[in-house]
């Protein structure tokens, strides 16, 4: 039985938690995929599992295969919980550079290492170059590598959204992305680390919906390399303005 000074503490701590989540709004009933869009022809593949959105990279839809949600979003934070099952394979990984760019060998060619990898993201505003990366490189998830990679960007804008240091956890476990966007500025928080801080998106659109991406794929019997063996849960977003 909780003491009535222990009581008074757990009720603030929940008051403080309740104040902390005022706004948000949730995306994922933990029953099924209503406020999302299935691929059609997917068959299954983007499922609810256990409470969780499950995916396992074999969806069978002949066009787009990743999830959307039925809502666009312009100014917002969005906060979710992922996991990566497992990898699926070595893939060819750069070693990518503070400023976002490649690593070079001798010969002027990228440095790679194989690397046991899967791979996802988070697209924002309906767009796929504003893509918050899921993934095992050792530069860490939360990058947004359509802007890194796009040479024609100026050098602050690679940078900015370059991760500052890696805050994933181990393969199999979870971990929480916060993502705030503000105009053509993004901050990604994960496992509360500012990895991603009021980066600039040029070019970004205003509005767009949500959207967790399809990698990779199966055949011939096997994954390829850096397929989406993923899971999300808890899913809200608090819309800003």
């Amino acid at each position: 039985m909780k003491t009535p000074a222990l009581l008074a503490v757990t009720l603030a701590f929940a008051s403080l938690a309740a104040a902390a989540d005022r706004g948000f709004v949730s995306l994922f009933n933990g029953r099924d995929l209503s406020g999302w869009k299935v691929p059609v022809g997917d068959n299954g593949h983007w499922k609810v599992l256990n409470g969780v959105i499950d995916y396992d990279a074999r969806s069978e839809a002949t066009g787009d295969k990743n999830l959307w949600s039925e809502k666009e979003y312009k100014d917002f934070v969005l906060k979710m919980d992922w996991r990566i099952k497992e990898t699926t394979g070595l893939y060819p990984v750069p070693t990518v550079l503070p400023d976002g760019s490649h690593k070079k060998g001798p010969d002027g060619k990228d440095l790679i290492t194989p690397t046991p990898n899967a791979d996802s993201g988070i697209y924002l505003r309906g767009s796929s170059k504003s893509q918050i990366n899921i993934w095992c490189w050792p530069i860490g998830s939360g990058e947004v590598y359509g802007y890194r990679m796009d040479q024609k960007m100026p050098p602050a804008v690679r940078a900015g959204v370059t991760p500052k240091r890696k805050a994933d956890k181990p393969v199999g476990e979870w971990n929480t992305f916060e993502i705030t966007m503000k105009g053509d500025r993004l901050t990604v928080v994960l496992n509360g680390v500012t990895v991603i801080e009021n980066a600039q998106l040029p070019g970004v659109p205003e509005k767009g919906a949500l959207a967790l991406q399809h990698h990779g794929g199966f055949k011939d019997g096997k994954y390829s390399p850096a397929s989406s063996l993923v899971q999300f849960r808890n899913i809200s977003i608090k819309e800003l303005n």
